[in-house]
């Protein structure tokens, strides 16, 4: 069941995928319109999830799923890697590389090889204060007050030293 993402509750979890390059409109345009028609039929055993998203930056795509009224099983969760990696191949794009970063550079994102990530850092291409997101957010709170946080106060923090 598909609601706005603004009307979940904030324990909902949400799960995160970052492109590798942004979409352009015309892709984020058909993206969103498979995400709804993906969630609107989203079952777990046969039960609705409600479940909403939200698309950020041309890049990322976020979906919520309020586990109070149904909670994902492995097999929905399944279905949902499906659905994200038939997006991958249709658009030719990697949502599921979870050792890349994102990063703020002025009004754009970068998005890097983990390895790149540690060098800048070393580099003092990027600093403690450089926005990253952090993608490891598991609810909807954390999403809202720990995603787009200081490099200093992330995981990424270890690369700063």
């Amino acid at each position: 069941m598909l609601v706005d993402f603004n009307d979940l509750p904030e324990t909902s979890r949400v799960w995160i995928y970052q492109a590798n390059r942004s979409f352009t409109l015309e892709e984020q345009e058909e993206v969103e319109n498979k995400v709804k028609e993906f969630i609107a039929q989203w079952t777990a055993h046969g039960a609705d999830l409600k479940a909403g998203y939200e698309m950020k930056y041309k890049r990322f795509i976020i979906i919520g799923l309020d586990q109070g009224m149904n909670a994902a099983t492995g097999c929905s969760i399944d279905a949902s890697v499906r659905f994200i990696l038939e997006l991958e191949k249709e658009y030719n794009v990697d949502l599921m590389d979870k050792m890349n970063v994102s990063f703020k550079q002025g009004e754009f994102v970068a998005y890097k090889a983990l390895a790149d990530f540690k060098k800048m850092a070393k580099n003092r291409s990027v600093s403690p204060n450089t926005i990253v997101f952090n993608n490891l957010v598991t609810n909807i709170a954390e999403y809202r007050t720990n995603w787009e946080i200081p490099a200093k106060d992330s995981w990424h923090n270890r690369f700063l030293n």
